[in-house]
C-alpha cells in the first residue's frame, strides 16, 4: 500500500517532517540523497526549499520528485 504525503514541514538541515494520509508523522532526511543524481541540486538550499506536495508526494521544479513509498519506508517515526 502506498500512502500519500499530505503535508510537510522543514525541520533543520535537510530533514523534513512528513504527514501521511493515515495521520502518521515521519522524519525523512534528504541529506542521504545529496550525492545522487538528480538530487545533487538540493545542495542549493534555495532550490531545496521550493518543494511542494503534488499527487501525494514531494516535488521540486524541473520534474524532480521522491516516490511516496521511498518517503514512507525510508523515514523514521516522529516521536516528538
Amino acid at each position: 500500500m502506498v500512502l500519500d504525503v499530505i503535508e510537510f514541514n522543514y525541520l533543520n538541515d535537510y530533514k523534513l517532517l512528513l504527514t501521511f494520509e493515515n495521520g502518521e508523522k515521519k522524519e525523512f532526511d534528504c541529506a542521504l540523497l545529496l550525492d545522487k543524481k538528480p538530487f545533487h541540486v538540493f545542495n542549493d538550499t534555495n532550490y531545496f526549499k521550493k518543494a511542494k506536495v503534488e499527487y501525494g508526494t514531494l516535488v521540486w521544479p524541473n520534474e524532480i520528485d521522491i516516490a511516496p513509498e521511498t518517503l514512507y519506508f525510508c523515514s523514521t517515526p516522529w516521536n516528538h
